[in-house]
């Protein structure tokens, strides 16, 4: 398992929204490196019985679908289709055409489109939803990506044995 451009967040950092978004970035880096190296098969593989939709493929799928939402719809009022309208959530859903460099490729894509969103916007600004603040989605946003990392650290560990922090 290879976590690549994975940094810690600089411990005297002074600038909020920066730091928030270099945690961000860092559990992106985590969640990515989960799923590098897996087979396609692997990648695709729904190990718990319980959650037969809950795949290392899909969890990334679902990150993707959280960061469009909350931080380019929610946050910047940017005017995309949303990628988990549907019950249930269709964004844990596996195409025949997802791989593990298609559904990467998509997720680092969003990141992009996520720092784009973001620019020139304080966290005490409000969200163009008129309900939050910008602080409040990148916590969101944060804690999101870091319970799905966990639920990454197990799919990981029960597909191949790798075990990671």
């Amino acid at each position: 398992m290879t976590i690549r451009h994975r940094r810690w967040p600089d411990e005297d950092a002074t600038d909020e929204l920066r730091l928030s978004q270099e945690f961000l970035q860092f559990l992106r880096h985590t969640a990515v490196g989960k799923v590098d190296g897996l087979s396609p098969e692997l990648a695709a593989a729904a190990p718990i019985a319980t959650s037969p939709r809950t795949t290392a493929l899909g969890v990334i799928k679902h990150l993707t679908a959280v960061e469009r939402h909350w931080i380019s719809i929610v946050g910047a009022g940017a005017p995309l289709p949303s990628l988990w309208e549907g019950s249930p959530d269709p964004s844990w859903n596996l195409t025949a055409a997802d791989s593990p460099r298609t559904v990467i490729a998509a997720y680092e894509a969003e990141w992009e489109r996520s720092t784009c969103a973001l620019a020139g916007l304080s966290p005490d600004g409000l969200a163009a939803d008129g309900e939050r603040t910008i602080r409040w989605i990148l916590a969101h946003v944060t804690q999101e990506t870091a319970r799905h990392v966990g639920h990454l650290d197990l799919l990981r560990e029960l597909a191949d044995g790798e075990a990671g922090e």
